[in-house]
């Protein structure tokens, strides 16, 4: 396995220009994230980590720095070059979840395969089901999502990002919508994916969902002011545990 880091960006600056104004969102950031790490970004409106996130997702590009994403130097590339190292090298998660509404779970897992240029349309069916399968969901692998929860309709979306096998999981907001107890789920299999070895950068406003990963950037005015291990990490699986008892306990 290379050690080359999945992330590394260096004096990374955004500025938007709005007519005569400058809007500065990014201010020479510098950060590497390994293989393996599951960090989450944090920050108030306007401390840009929604900026910060489009460029990692290559959605955006700097004003100026650099950025290496697995290995491959990321600015500088055309729009189409973006796209395609874009569909090889992330998985994306939403707060909204994307789903196509009358397309079923397998069907919504196998699109990024289906728009995959690099190779044959092989055993893309095969391969959705399996990744269902890693997010617990082999069993409703034929289902719309009006017929899923909230929380299984998240599973998807993310046996869909896992599909490609990508260098980063990207997720945005992911537990924004979903309640309590199905956020900790989700948590759970976060914490489960990353036990093996796949890198996940989350991005949320919620300390009680950052507790669950393992290391926190914090941005403020466009700088990082906090670049910390997660000093006592909450387990996602007892915490879910423990609010399954609650539940049997009231009910």
């Amino acid at each position: 396995m290379s050690d080359t880091p999945v992330i590394r960006i260096q004096a990374l600056s955004k500025v938007y220009r709005l007519g005569i104004t400058e809007v500065r969102a990014l201010r020479g950031i510098d950060l590497e994230v390994e293989r393996g790490e599951f960090v989450a970004v944090m920050g108030a409106s306007g401390s840009g980590k929604s900026t910060l996130m489009n460029i990692l997702g290559c959605l955006d590009v700097p004003t100026a720095g650099t950025y290496d994403l697995d290995g491959e130097r990321v600015n500088g590339l055309d729009r189409n070059a973006r796209a395609d190292i874009r569909n090889r090298k992330i998985g994306f998660v939403f707060q909204g979840f994307n789903l196509l509404g009358r397309t079923t779970a397998v069907e919504n897992v196998e699109l990024p395969l289906l728009y995959d240029r690099s190779g044959p349309k092989l055993q893309t069916r095969r391969l959705a089901i399996e990744a269902l399968g890693r997010v617990g969901l082999s069993d409703r692998a034929h289902h719309q999502p009006s017929e899923l929860s909230g929380g299984q309709q998240q599973r998807v979306a993310i046996a869909r990002a896992l599909v490609t096998r990508p260098a980063l999981l990207l997720a945005d907001e992911p537990t924004g919508n979903l309640d309590t107890r199905t956020s900790v789920e989700v948590m759970a299999l976060f914490q489960e994916l990353n036990d093996q070895g796949i890198t996940i950068v989350l991005v949320t406003h919620e300390r009680d969902i950052a507790r669950y990963t393992r290391r926190i950037v914090e941005l403020r005015d466009g700088h990082v002011m906090r670049d910390v291990a997660v000093a006592e990490r909450a387990n996602a699986a007892e915490d879910l545990r423990l609010l399954r008892l609650d539940g049997e306990e009231a009910s």
